[in-house]
């Protein structure tokens, strides 16, 4: 079910706002809505309580000074699969825009010479509700320029996925870490107390003489970063299988880097709010593998069929 015209308020120009309800095992959206250049497409409702929605842009990417904000309301025991269509793809960083204008005053204040892309997501998770934002990468091209901000207000028994990662670029033209900027926070809520904020920020800054090395010097050798934030009551059990695969490793000195690196550490003093997971991998596909393999479970909460759209 679509909300009407009639009660839906009016977004600007690269917005967005879905709203997910639900009553007993029955899930519906009653609001799916965007403007150019974002786009939102729910192919099917689950028959276990979970919605899915893919958001995507027209194009096949974001240009420079394209800004998404996107506004997600889940309400109490509904679960949303959010997912991307593709890789998030980050066009080169330019003075002009696209032919229609998509970009809001308070963007264009932030840098009126040559803005850089804004993608802005806010999400409230309601009493025993669940989202998995589960998308496919971003992958920042020659000399781009992305910001991105998510923040997630939850409720204490409420449940949370989130995965944020980045690779290398186009690595069929050669490209390696050779992106401007890229600026990623995401900040976790509970019950109005904000109990984590992750950020991550790489440029390749020429102009600083104190940074002696390129940024693909610096990241080296892995091309793809990955973080995993997990919290609430659906993803225990995931969260403990984690914890005993991570309390089971080995440091020892190696020859050379492993192909693939992960950390894991609570949010707090416990895992009562959750845990980050930060991972490294020489290749895309070692990371997307081991990111399936190790959230298998999740199949439990939405479904095996559900679950394998998130990592195709």
């Amino acid at each position: 079910m679509i909300g009407s015209s009639s009660n839906i308020s009016k977004i600007q120009a690269g917005g967005g706002r879905i709203t997910l309800s639900s009553h007993g095992r029955k899930v519906w959206i009653s609001e799916l809505s965007a403007t150019y250049p974002l786009k939102l497409l729910s192919p099917q409702l689950s028959d276990n309580g979970v919605a899915i929605v893919y958001a995507l842009t027209y194009g096949g990417g974001l240009v420079g000074g394209d800004c998404i904000e996107l506004s997600v309301n889940v309400e109490s025991d509904a679960k949303l699969l959010l997912l991307s269509q593709g890789s998030t793809k980050v066009f080169k960083n330019r003075l002009y825009q696209r032919l229609a204008s998509v970009q809001n005053s308070a963007h264009a204040s932030l840098n009126s010479e040559s803005p850089a892309t804004l993608q802005k997501m806010d999400f409230t998770i309601s009493s025993n509700g669940g989202l998995f934002l589960l998308p496919d990468p971003v992958t920042c091209f020659r000399s781009a320029s992305y910001n991105q901000i998510q923040t997630f207000h939850a409720s204490k028994d409420a449940s949370l996925v989130v995965l944020d990662w980045v690779t290398s670029g186009r690595k069929s033209l050669g490209e390696n870490w050779v992106l401007s900027r890229y600026y990623s926070v995401n900040e976790v809520i509970i019950a109005g107390k904000r109990v984590a904020k992750d950020v991550m920020l790489l440029e390749n800054n020429e102009s600083d003489s104190r940074l002696n090395r390129a940024l693909a010097e610096r990241l080296a050798p892995f091309s793809c970063y990955a973080t995993l934030i997990l919290r609430g009551p659906m993803v225990e059990e995931t969260i403990a299988q984690i914890a005993a695969r991570y309390g089971c490793i080995s440091v020892m000195q190696r020859k050379a880097p492993e192909d693939l690196l992960w950390s894991l550490s609570p949010i707090g003093s416990d895992n009562e709010n959750g845990v980050v997971i930060r991972v490294a991998g020489k290749e895309t596909e070692i990371v997307k593998n081991w990111l399936k393999d190790t959230l298998s479970s999740l199949e439990q909460h939405i479904g095996v069929d559900v679950y394998r759209r998130a990592f195709v």
